[in-house]
């Protein structure tokens, strides 16, 4: 992504699409480098110019994560695939409790992609990176021919600090232990779908993502010592992530399905398209797993938070050497949430 500043006249945004000589290491690249991303990113760390982002770091343990952004469509309500990038990466970091520091982001565009639909997502990373307190620091730029992509993708990477004595990790949950979800659930996945298949609701339904190191901040310097880990519950849904965990730790989940916050036009939508909102993806909430004990006084602080103004207690863990998740029903049974079998919803994240 880094390239020298050339003098030559701007690009012709509002009409141009990008061409494989935008991603040849000349001119074009260069000045594509200049009008989009750097003017979108801007900050003293890219403006080196340099093939990679030198800083220090303050003291504590370095958390770096890496991800990928394939979602269709790219605009979505509530968001798009540049602001989707920061926020999912920021909270794989926050999930160990970390503080974001810097990220790199790699894009791969397509040959005729629009000019413009890439300024607004530049301009939308720019803007989500700003608002979280992170720099885009460094990054790449390819070019593929025509229909080898699907206009554009984007891979990320992201490193912070974790606070000295905190150590969060999936292997960590016990028996005893309460669950908490900082909202409600399925709200990124059925936004996705809505603007995909142009489906109308009387409420319009906005994707939730959301940058969470704030909210986990707040959680940690509440309940610190009695928190056992973090989850962001993406593909999959908190489904997926409740049977990693289970399956992570040894042990067995149990969640009450009356506790489950889920918006009534989410789970009117699920209904319609055949969903599940336990398997639909989320995209800025946190699952937490807390020392029974914290459990209450862990909600009010994330309940103080926007982010968590909705979090709910939803079930516990139970010793089980089969490692199933279980959950009571509204109708007074019992249910297995098992995996997700197959694909529900393509390109989500």
């Amino acid at each position: 992504m880094n390239a020298p500043r050339l003098r030559t006249r701007k690009l012709d945004v509002k009409n141009g699409r990008v061409d494989l000589t935008h991603g040849s290491g000349g001119r074009a690249m260069a000045q594509l480098i200049g009008d989009i991303f750097r003017e979108a990113f801007d900050n003293d760390l890219l403006a080196q110019g340099n093939d990679q982002a030198v800083f220090e770091i303050p003291a504590g343990r370095l958390a770096m994560t890496t991800d990928g952004y394939v979602v269709s469509p790219l605009f979505f309500p509530g968001g798009d695939i540049g602001s989707l990038a920061v926020h999912g990466t920021v909270n794989d970091l926050a999930m160990a409790g970390a503080r974001p520091l810097h990220l790199s982001a790699s894009f791969i565009l397509e040959e005729g992609f629009p000019l413009s639909d890439l300024q607004r997502i530049a301009r939308s990373m720019g803007a989500a990176a700003s608002a979280a307190g992170v720099k885009i620091v460094t990054g790449d730029t390819k070019v593929v021919e025509r229909g080898k992509a699907d206009g554009v993708f984007i891979s990320t990477a992201g490193i912070g600090i974790v606070p000295e004595g905190l150590r969060l990790s999936g292997e960590n949950a016990r028996p005893g232990d309460a669950i908490l979800v900082s909202g409600s659930i399925g709200d990124h996945g059925v936004a996705i779908m809505s603007s995909r298949e142009n489906l109308q609701f009387e409420t319009q339904i906005l994707s939730d993502s959301a940058a969470l190191h704030g909210l986990v901040a707040d959680m940690v310097a509440a309940c610190g010592a009695d928190l056992r880990l973090m989850r962001d519950p993406t593909r999959g849904g908190l489904a997926a992530t409740l049977n990693e965990i289970a399956h992570q730790s040894g042990v067995g989940v149990r969640i009450e399905e009356d506790a489950l916050p889920v918006k009534r036009e989410v789970a009117a939508a699920c209904e319609l398209l055949g969903l599940d909102p336990l398997h639909v993806a989320n995209e800025g909430k946190l699952v937490v797993f807390v020392a029974a004990e914290a459990a209450e006084r862990l909600l009010v602080a994330m309940r103080a938070h926007e982010l968590g103004r909705d979090a709910a207690i939803i079930g516990h863990v139970v010793p089980d050497e089969h490692h199933f998740v279980q959950m009571a029903t509204s109708f007074g049974g019992d249910r297995i949430v098992d995996w997700l079998s197959g694909e529900q919803l393509p390109r989500i994240c």
